[in-house]
């Protein structure tokens, strides 16, 4: 068996690469924009993320103004503050935020159907 020589294959570990980018968790954060859905056609859109130095409530002001409908700021114990909107609001909001100079817009990711 001496001559023979055996090789074993190593184990390939096709996501070592991206947790090894990734080892500086929270480097590039990220604006997620949802859409829940209510009763038969009612929907609403969250917005989560943004930085704490941002005032939500200015920001609120402005989403309900520009787009009419309603909101609210929601404190939660996982996510922090969070922005919710009448309707389904995604297209608009991240448009906003970008034109606002708020996020970029490779920082956003929209969720949803």
């Amino acid at each position: 068996m001496s001559e023979l020589d055996i090789q074993i294959p190593t184990t390939f570990d096709p996501f070592a690469d991206a947790s090894a980018e990734n080892s500086g968790a929270g480097t590039k954060e990220y604006v997620h924009i949802r859409i829940q859905q209510r009763n038969g056609r009612k929907s609403l859109t969250t917005v989560q993320g943004l930085k704490k130095e941002f005032s939500y409530n200015k920001i609120l002001k402005d989403l309900k103004k520009d787009f009419c409908c309603n909101g609210t700021v929601v404190q939660d114990p996982e996510l922090g503050q969070v922005i919710q909107l009448q309707g389904d609001q995604r297209k608009n909001v991240s448009t906003f935020l970008v034109q606002a100079g708020i996020v970029k817009k490779e920082n956003i990711k929209i969720h949803g159907f």
